[in-house]
C-alpha cells in the first residue's frame, strides 16, 4: 500500500543541490495529484533508476485551473511557474472540469499553457480518469484535453484511457479510495506512467516498494505494492502506447 498525503517538507530529498541534468518538475493540480503522494511517489521512481529529479506540487482540494490562475483557495501558483526555473509543469484541472466547465476548460488551459511556456517551462496536461460509477465519463475528458493539446500543440499523460484498460482487463483490482480518488495501487500505476513519459523510459525495473527519507534521514515508505500487481502495472504500461515526452528528458 501507500501512505497518504506526505508533507511537501520531504521532498528536499530529491532537490536544491542537484546535478546539471536534474530534471525540474512542478505538478499543478488537486486532489487528483495530490492523493496518495503522487508527485513524491514520481520521485521516488527515478531515484530508484538513479534519474536525479526535483519535484514539487501546487495543489488544493477540488481545485480548477481557474482557481489556480486566480490564487484562490490560498494557491500561489503563478507565482511558482514565474519564480523558479521549471523544465515541466503538469497542467490537471478539476475531475469534470472538461465536461461540466468545457469553455473555462479551454480558456483557462491555454492561459496555463501559454504562461508555463513564457516562463522557459514546457507544460504537460494530465488526462485523468472516469468516476468508479461512470465510466462512461472517459471518452468526454479524454476528448476535452486531447481537443486542448491538439489546439495548442502540447503533449499530454494518457493516464484515464490507460485506467480505463485496468478496470477491463483486471476488474479485481481496486483502482479508487471512494469513487473518484485512486487507490494505492492506481497511484502506483499514475507513477509508472509519469516516469515513462518523463524520461522515455522502460518501468520493468521500477520496484513495488518505494520509499524516500524524512526530515529525520529515516525511511519513509510511499509504496507496498504486491509485486504481482506491480508486474501487471509494469507491463501494461510499458506495452501502452507512450510516445516520450516532447521536452527535456533526464539522463540516468
Amino acid at each position: 500500500m501507500l501512505f497518504p498525503f506526505i508533507a511537501i517538507a520531504f521532498l528536499p530529498h530529491w532537490g536544491y543541490s542537484q546535478p546539471k541534468d536534474t530534471l525540474d518538475v512542478l505538478f499543478v493540480g488537486n486532489s487528483f495529484t495530490f492523493y496518495w503522494n503522487l508527485p513524491q511517489v514520481v520521485g521516488a521512481m527515478a531515484a530508484t533508476q538513479g534519474i536525479p529529479m526535483r519535484i514539487r506540487q501546487s495543489t488544493a482540494s477540488g481545485a480548477t485551473w481557474e482557481q489556480h490562475w486566480k490564487g484562490e483557495k490560498g494557491l500561489s501558483t503563478q507565482a511558482m511557474v514565474k519564480e523558479s526555473k521549471w523544465d515541466v509543469v503538469v497542467l490537471q484541472n478539476h475531475s469534470t472540469g472538461a465536461i461540466d466547465q468545457p469553455v473555462q476548460f479551454d480558456d483557462f488551459g491555454k492561459k496555463w499553457i501559454a504562461a508555463v511556456r513564457a516562463s522557459g517551462a514546457e507544460p504537460l496536461l494530465f488526462l485523468t480518469w472516469a468516476y468508479h460509477s461512470n465510466p462512461l465519463q472517459q471518452p468526454a475528458i479524454t476528448e476535452g484535453y486531447t481537443r486542448l493539446g491538439a489546439e495548442t500543440g502540447t503533449d499530454m499523460v494518457p493516464v484515464g484511457p490507460i485506467w480505463s484498460e485496468v478496470r477491463r482487463l483486471r476488474p479485481d483490482l481496486d483502482m479508487y479510495s471512494d469513487d473518484k480518488h485512486p487507490s494505492p495501487e492506481a497511484t502506483f500505476l499514475i507513477g509508472l506512467i509519469f516516469f515513462k513519459k518523463l524520461t522515455g523510459q522502460k518501468v520493468a525495473s521500477i520496484p513495488n516498494r518505494l520509499q524516500t527519507k524524512d526530515q529525520y534521514g529515516e525511511n519513509l515508505y510511499l509504496s507496498i505494492l504486491a509485486e504481482e500487481d506491480a508486474a501487471f502495472f509494469r507491463q501494461l504500461v510499458d506495452e501502452s502506447d507512450l510516445p516520450p515526452f516532447k521536452g527535456k528528458t533526464p539522463k540516468n
